[in-house]
């Protein structure tokens, strides 16, 4: 593997992105208990809502369907910007800014996320290695709906003769 080469596309340095361009993440991720209850206790998350089904079950909240343990959202956070890493992040060389966050829907164990990316804005940066992306990040559910919103900046290596500038 050449030194600009990255995992699974060429398509994902600085110059292929391009505002208004829209990216359909190849991948989606059913959410599994792990996933939820060992995050949520890991990071001393008390919200009963995450991890006491017991709970959950006698007290829906009062709306419908919210029977269930609901996902944390720092997981489902994390998820969606994990699911979009492959086309956005193989060539980052710094995460910038993570903004404008909305978790818009609630997510269930058993519940599978996809994930969306607009491409905002491009811009140089004082690097002739790297410029600046920014993205809007989307996450979906198996339903179509939507449950995560947000906008995320990132360095991102350039293609060629100026990707090993820094050194």
């Amino acid at each position: 593997m050449g030194a600009n080469s990255t995992l699974t596309g060429n398509g994902n340095y600085f110059e292929n992105f391009r505002p208004g361009q829209v990216i359909r993440h190849a991948r989606g991720k059913t959410m599994c208990e792990q996933d939820n209850v060992g995050i949520t206790l890991m990071v001393l998350n008390t919200a009963e809502a995450h991890f006491n089904e017991d709970v959950m079950q006698k007290n829906a909240m009062g709306r419908e369907g919210w029977n269930s343990r609901l996902q944390f959202g720092g997981v489902t956070i994390s998820m969606v910007i994990g699911l979009t890493m492959q086309d956005t992040g193989e060539n980052a060389l710094a995460e910038l800014s993570l903004d404008k966050i909305r978790l818009k829907a609630p997510v269930f164990h058993g519940d599978t996320l996809y994930a969306f990316t607009e491409v905002l804005a491009t811009e140089p940066s004082d690097r002739k290695d790297a410029g600046i992306v920014t993205f809007k990040h989307f996450g979906i559910n198996q339903n179509d709906k939507v449950v995560f919103e947000g906008e995320r900046r990132v360095l991102v290596k350039r293609r060629g003769e100026n990707a090993d500038a820094a050194g």
